[in-house]
């Protein structure tokens, strides 16, 4: 399956803006109450935790991605979600290669049933303590349930996070994928239910939303660099110290494979009552280019913002 991994990149652009943005209104003195202010240095540890938990919810996704695509691979189940073997079992036992190049071999992989049947769960169990390929420390359970193969349209897929860690970053609550392709165009949603994120210091934040992610170009070709995708996203995060972030699509993101950032569409961000808006089209929409432009109190006050 050709996936995109657009949360790392919204999300390291959040984590910048939203520097910005607290420095910006500390100048302007526009924060009015004590309860709202926050200096540099906490906004500056806000907005790195929140990349770096964003970050663990979404190598997780990676993970469930590549653990489930796998998985239906092995019943030989092409683009279009298709047995290649009818209804006559698998074609071979998933050995799950590609996840474990990430993950390393010190986890458990259990797939019940080990069959061609559905529905079936997928648990992946790292222990107390597992080192993977990729350098990073995992434990406890990620169990996946299928209604049916990945690629199949139609298709669902929720993730549970079981005493889940990543390097210490304790991750909870409930992801559910959705195969909402319609061929030859592939289409997914991706929603969380009460996401928690607690880091060993005790801080941490929960977090909510959905996504939506279409291919919009390359469908028909087996290249992965001329793929195109539009993604909408709706999500809330509540930050422990009572910082509340709301972001919403205003224009659909357009990332292209062949570039590194989105290069089209607009997000609007609230942060407790002040809202912002990130236009990763400045300064010539569909460009590929690492500039965004930042703007807030309706637009008179702007930055750019340099894209990591």
């Amino acid at each position: 399956m050709k996936t995109l991994k657009l949360n790392r990149i919204t999300l390291a652009a959040f984590a910048v803006l939203f520097s910005l943005f607290i420095t910006s209104c500390q100048k302007e003195a526009s924060l009015s109450s004590p309860e709202e202010t926050v200096n540099e240095e906490e906004a500056a540890t806000l907005s790195d935790e929140s990349s770096v938990a964003e970050a663990s919810f979404d190598d997780a996704d990676d993970i469930a991605f590549t653990a489930a695509d796998e998985e239906g691979n092995a019943g030989g189940f092409g683009v279009e979600g298709r047995s290649a073997g009818g209804d006559q079992g698998r074609i071979f036992l998933p050995n799950f290669f590609e996840l474990r190049e990430r993950i390393g071999d010190c986890a458990t992989i259990t797939v019940t049933p080990n069959d061609s049947t559905y529905p079936k769960r997928v648990v992946i169990d790292f222990g107390d303590s597992c080192l993977g390929r990729d350098g990073k420390v995992r434990s406890g359970k990620l169990v996946l349930d299928f209604t049916g193969p990945i690629r199949r349209p139609g298709s669902i897929v929720t993730l549970e996070f079981v005493r889940y860690h990543v390097n210490r970053v304790h991750i909870e609550g409930r992801k559910i994928f959705k195969n909402l392709s319609e061929p030859p165009v592939h289409k997914w949603s991706i929603a969380i239910d009460d996401g928690k994120v607690t880091f060993p210091s005790g801080r941490g934040y929960r977090y909510e939303g959905i996504k939506t992610v279409t291919q919009i170009g390359g469908i028909l070709t087996a290249r992965v660099w001329d793929d195109v995708y539009k993604m909408t996203t709706r999500s809330s995060t509540r930050f422990n110290n009572s910082w509340t972030v709301n972001i919403t699509t205003e224009d659909p993101l357009i990332k292209k494979v062949a570039c590194r950032w989105i290069s089209e569409g607009t997000l609007k961000i609230r942060i407790n009552d002040r809202v912002l808006k990130l236009d990763f089209g400045f300064p010539n929409n569909g460009n590929c280019d690492n500039k965004a432009l930042l703007s807030w109190n309706n637009g008179n006050s702007q930055r750019i913002v340099i894209l990591p």
